[in-house]
Parts: C-alpha cells; sequence; structure tokens
C-alpha cells in the first residue's frame, strides 16, 4: 500500500514506447493497447521512438499513425540504444501520468488500467514488478538475481528486483528525471535515484509474442557493467583494500624471509614458482587498472558533452 495523499486528477496519459527492428511487432502492439486506453476514457499520446530500426518499422508505424493520429513518431538517427531511446520520449512527452512499455508485448497493456487507478488514488511512481520469469531462460533468470544483489550490496539507492522500464510515473516524477544530464544512462538507477512515492504492481511477465530480444549475452555484461558504475565507486575502492592486503603481505613474508636468514643462516634455495607470482600480481595490476579505467571512459564520455539523442525527423501534429 502507498501513503495517504491527494488525488491526481488526469488530464492526459503518455505511453512511451521504443522499438528497434519490431516490424513485426507494431500491429499486435497497437491492436492491444489502443483498445486498453480508449476504455479508460482519457486523453491520451502513444509516443513511439524508431531507434535506427533497419527493417519496416517506421513504414509500419506510420501506417499506424494514419488510423490513430494520437500516435506520435520520433525517428532517431541512428541507433542510440534503448536507454537513450526511452530518455528522448521522456523528454518529448506532454502527458500528467507517462508509462514506458515495449512493443514485444512480455509487459501486458491491460495492465495499465490498474497503475492508472493507482496513481488517480495518489501514488507517484508505480512499479510493475514480474513474480514469475518463467519465460526467461535459467541463465537469465539466474544472472538477473545476482546483478539485483550485487548491485543492491554497493549500490546507493537499491534497486527494486524484477522491475523493469515498465512502470507509471506522474508528471512531477519525469520533470525530475529530465533534470538529470548524464550520458551514460542506467535507467532503473535513474529512475530509483529520484525516488518519490511508490507502490508496487505485481505481475506475470508473457513470453514475447513477436521478433527476439535485441540484448545479447555480450550486450547485457555491459548492461549491468553500466548499472554497477553509474551508482557505485565500490569497485574503484576494492582496489585500494586488495593492495594494503597485498602490500602487508608482501612485508609480512619478506619479514619472515630474512628473519629464517638470520637465524639458521641461509637463505630459501631457488624460486622456480617466482614467474608465477609476477605473472599473477602483473594480472591484478591490469584488472586494477581496468577498473579505474572504466570510471576514466565514463568521464571522458560526460566531459564530451554531446547530445544523448538525435531526432532525424517528427511525425505528430502540429499544436
Amino acid at each position: 500500500m502507498f501513503p495517504k495523499c491527494e488525488p491526481h486528477q488526469p488530464t492526459m496519459l503518455s505511453i512511451i514506447c521504443p522499438l528497434r527492428d519490431e516490424e513485426d511487432s507494431v500491429q499486435p502492439f497497437f491492436a492491444r493497447l489502443l483498445p486498453v486506453l480508449k476504455d479508460l476514457e482519457l486523453d491520451f499520446e502513444i509516443i513511439c521512438v524508431n531507434d535506427g530500426s533497419q527493417d519496416k518499422t517506421l513504414e509500419r508505424l506510420q501506417a499506424a499513425r494514419e488510423l490513430e493520429s494520437r500516435i506520435r513518431i520520433l525517428d532517431l538517427s541512428r541507433n542510440f540504444g534503448k536507454e537513450a531511446a526511452l530518455t528522448c520520449g521522456l523528454d518529448h512527452t506532454r502527458g500528467q501520468a507517462v508509462i514506458p512499455i515495449d512493443a514485444d508485448l512480455q509487459d501486458p497493456p491491460e495492465l495499465i488500467v490498474d497503475m492508472v487507478h493507482m496513481w488517480q488514488q495518489g501514488c507517484e511512481v508505480v512499479l510493475a514488478q514480474r513474480t514469475d520469469r518463467s519465460s526467461d531462460n535459467w541463465l537469465k533468470r539466474k544472472t538477473a538475481e545476482w546483478f539485483y544483489r550485487l548491485h543492491n550490496a554497493i549500490s546507493r539507492p537499491t534497486i527494486i528486483p524484477n522491475v523493469g522500464d515498465f512502470r507509471l510515473m506522474d508528471r512531477k516524477v519525469v520533470e525530475a528525471l529530465k533534470m538529470l544530464p548524464e550520458r551514460g544512462r542506467f535507467m532503473k538507477g535513474i529512475f530509483s535515484w529520484v525516488g518519490f512515492r511508490q507502490a508496487i504492481l505485481p505481475y506475470a511477465r508473457d513470453v514475447r509474442k513477436t521478433g527476439k530480444s535485441k540484448f545479447s549475452t555480450w550486450r547485457l555484461w555491459n548492461f549491468a557493467m553500466d548499472g554497477i558504475t553509474s551508482f557505485s565507486t565500490v569497485p574503484l575502492r576494492i582496489w585500494t583494500y586488495l593492495g594494503l592486503a597485498i602490500a602487508l603481505a608482501s612485508f609480512a613474508y619478506g619479514s619472515f624471509i630474512v628473519g629464517r636468514t638470520l637465524i639458521f643462516g641461509r637463505d630459501f634455495p631457488g624460486y622456480a614458482s617466482l614467474i608465477t607470482v609476477i605473472l599473477f600480481f602483473g594480472g591484478v595490476q591490469l584488472i586494477g587498472l581496468g577498473v579505474v579505467g572504466e570510471y576514466i571512459g565514463r568521464i571522458h564520455t560526460e566531459t564530451k558533452a554531446r547530445p544523448i539523442y538525435v531526432v532525424r525527423e517528427r511525425f505528430e501534429d502540429v499544436t
């Protein structure tokens, strides 16, 4: 349950849908989403961000817009990534409540009705939490579980497990998000960072209806790295403690060798493992440099201050 507060008076609901190579998903997505929105009896807009699709996604979106003028299309100049496409959608919303949703229909549009009702009762953020991830394979479920545990152990603020981008946000939340200018964007962390009054709406995630996921194992790994380095400096601090522990161990071992030589009058014969020790510590140093490099790379990206996305063309009514 969420704390009592003043009910919201809705005037417009904004739906954000980032798409990349989803030509087969467009028609089923709108066929299922539009009836839900129309039954709400609210004014609404659907902001579709075409994130550099190479198939007929844009053409399918334009065809859908001919049938429903409240569909707005933002065509990006290239593929900037889902986080950038989601940011683009947030920047262009006009509604008092905003809901990001994917076109693959794994997140049921029917849940929007419950989200809106909870928002109308005063909740500023409604989080859709997956209670059943059986649509994902075992490895993906376990790695997601490990990531949430690691991230929440070393980062602040914490991220509620099994909550994706599918959520409702009040306009004040969106305005707070628009104040964050960072280029390396991990949206789950950014959503958590701004806070506000939250409620959880559990649901079972469905299997993907059309197409295939754009997140390969390598991209998911990089995504996890972005999440950890965006909101925690613990990886840097670990190497300080590791270096201190190695230095103390080396000093203790050196003192032992000197003491044994002085007492017994002889040194240890030969060090066949010396090269192994050197290579080990060399590897440790390179890993440490790699961690430092991750943070330096982020500084480099931020100092260039390039825009997060570039809109090539808009397809929307002029207001």
